[in-house]
């Protein structure tokens, strides 16, 4: 007697089809429950147990109550995988200007995240629009391994720094991050070519393997006449 597919399997089947033949992006973000149910005929409780199955293969990662999003000129932006990744899903071309990459100790950052060893690679960028206007200056702290200890002198694999960690075996899998405004420094400021003191959007988000191994901090200043915060919520 053949096996009865359950509805959420359906589903499932469906979803991961698109992700793994790339008509999903990796990182992209799916739609909404209310959006899938309607899709599919299906109660929202199914999704969720769709979800589930795709959360347990690997293929997304999902977190409770999670709705804030970063807009750039109005369009939302996913930035678990950095903002190179979720402007260029945007069809926003942008350019790195690197400022630094360097290897110190951050006894600070391993005393919060419980680190053994504070030696971190830091690695400091302008990201600048096509006319040259900067629009961000992102700080991005990594673990000082025996792969990455290099850095300084090669640069990072492809510009990227999700593509160094992956191939240092750092595969990002999980975040948290915090967003609020604050006013530039001298030394930002000078970077961006802004009055000290302009305001900025300023995020900071930390990322982990699916292993729970630290894989980056990072500190990102993001220019408000480009990028804004949007909350949505559901009821």
């Amino acid at each position: 007697m053949p096996e009865i597919e359950l509805k959420h399997e359906r589903v499932a089947a469906v979803l991961t089809r698109e992700i793994r033949s790339g008509l999903v992006r990796r990182g992209a973000r799916l739609p909404g429950e209310v959006e899938l149910a309607r899709r599919f005929s299906v109660s929202r409780n199914t999704v969720r147990a769709a979800l589930a199955v795709l959360t347990d293969h690997g293929l997304i990662t999902t977190r409770t109550g999670k709705g804030s999003f970063v807009l750039f000129d109005g369009r939302p932006l996913d930035g678990r995988l950095g903002w190179t990744h979720a402007l260029s899903e945007q069809g926003v071309e942008t350019r790195m200007r690197t400022v630094k990459i360097a290897l110190e100790e951050d006894p600070g950052l391993a005393g919060r995240l419980g680190l053994d060893d504070p030696g971190v690679i830091v690695i400091e960028r302008v990201r600048q629009l096509s006319d040259g206007v900067p629009i961000s200056l992102e700080r991005s702290r990594i673990p000082a391994l025996e792969s990455l200890r290099d850095l300084p002198g090669r640069g990072l694999d492809n510009g990227s720094i999700s593509t160094t960690l992956s191939r240092a075996g750092l595969h990002l899998d999980h975040c948290e991050q915090r967003l609020r405004g604050r006013p530039l420094n001298h030394a930002e400021a000078e970077l961006l070519g802004r009055p000290e003191g302009t305001w900025f959007l300023h995020t900071e988000r930390t990322s982990w393997t699916a292993a729970d191994t630290f894989a980056e901090q990072a500190d990102c200043l993001l220019d408000p006449e480009h990028f804004e915060l949007s909350l949505s919520y559901g009821f």
